[in-house]
């Protein structure tokens, strides 16, 4: 009897070990890689999922405590373009992250986006590992593979606090800026100085830290948890505050063009927006689609023509 009590107390010790180390993100890395020659053993990228994978889902990337539906959702998609010497891949990495809407099975986008720039180095097997407080590992082709996605997991994660509760995600930018700082360096490796493009990881990470952006923080709080959040409860109200996020955002723009926060937070929204503000009144709508055919030029045509 007490070896059966010992073993229950085991079990429930283990099982709450588990709940108390529950990782945070509920990832999916996909390793495409159609592009690259047939002279490459197909195997290897399936062995990389596999890992980035594990390394994604299993590392701890904050000290607090997630449960099993607080996890977020988020997917990688590593689209190898070549294989520009033996071992050294060219690809595109496409993250994508969402975030639960309050009362509903509707899932908003907190994060969509194509990095074009990932060059990393890779044989079968060998451990794909991050440190934090050494990125530059000897073969800087293989620390960037992890550095990248170790960077965008932070950023996730930031933004997820951020959404939640107004500038809580800055440790997490900040860990991002630290990999920033201490980036890979290498002959092709781009993406990390601010002289690599307007669009890139340097300076996504300069405006979410950068204090004169600081109402960009309190955009994405009010759009989340004081708009999308609220939609079940009092609809018109969050339909109003998520107008409000917007009239925000344009003003940040009037004041800083140009800046890649605003498209970054813009990308994918069009389709959620539209839908928001077709139950609006005739000057919501009217509202949105002047503010929204300044903040998302691209798709400014559609507002018009879906909010008329």
């Amino acid at each position: 009897m007490r070896k059966q009590f010992c073993l229950f107390l085991f079990v429930c010790f283990a099982l709450l070990s588990k709940q108390l180390v529950a990782q945070e993100l509920k990832a999916k890395v996909t390793v495409m890689a159609v592009r690259v020659a047939t002279t490459v053993d197909r195997k290897i990228f399936t062995t990389l999922q596999t890992q980035l994978n594990n390394f994604m889902n299993n590392r701890k990337w904050t000290a607090d405590v997630f449960r099993e539906n607080e996890k977020i959702e988020c997917s990688f998609i590593v689209n190898i373009e070549s294989a520009v010497e033996p071992n050294v891949y060219k690809a595109s990495l496409t993250v994508q992250a969402a975030r639960p809407v309050f009362n509903a099975s509707y899932q908003a986008a907190l994060v969509n986006f194509i990095d074009p720039e990932l060059l990393f180095k890779y044989v079968e097997f060998q451990p794909v590992e991050f440190n934090e407080n050494r990125i530059q590992g000897v073969d800087a082709g293989v620390a960037n593979l992890t550095a990248v996605l170790a960077y965008y997991a932070y950023t996730i994660i930031g933004l997820d606090y951020d959404s939640f509760s107004p500038k809580t995600g800055e440790p997490y930018f900040r860990k991002a800026q630290n990999i920033v700082n201490n980036a890979p360096e290498g002959q092709r490796i781009a993406g990390w100085r601010m002289f690599d493009g307007l669009r890139n990881r340097y300076w996504l990470n300069e405006n979410l830290i950068n204090t004169k952006f600081n109402i960009i923080h309190d955009v994405i709080y009010t759009y989340y948890r004081a708009g999308l959040d609220k939609l079940y409860e009092n609809e018109i109200e969050a339909r109003g505050n998520i107008l409000q996020a917007l009239i925000q955002l344009n003003a940040f723009n009037k004041e800083n063009p140009n800046s890649m926060i605003l498209q970054f937070f813009m990308q994918g929204k069009s389709n959620e927006l539209i839908g928001i503000f077709k139950k609006g009144t005739p000057e919501e709508k009217l509202k949105a689609i002047e503010i929204l055919s300044l903040l998302d030029i691209p798709n400014s045509n559609k507002y018009k023509e879906e909010l008329k």
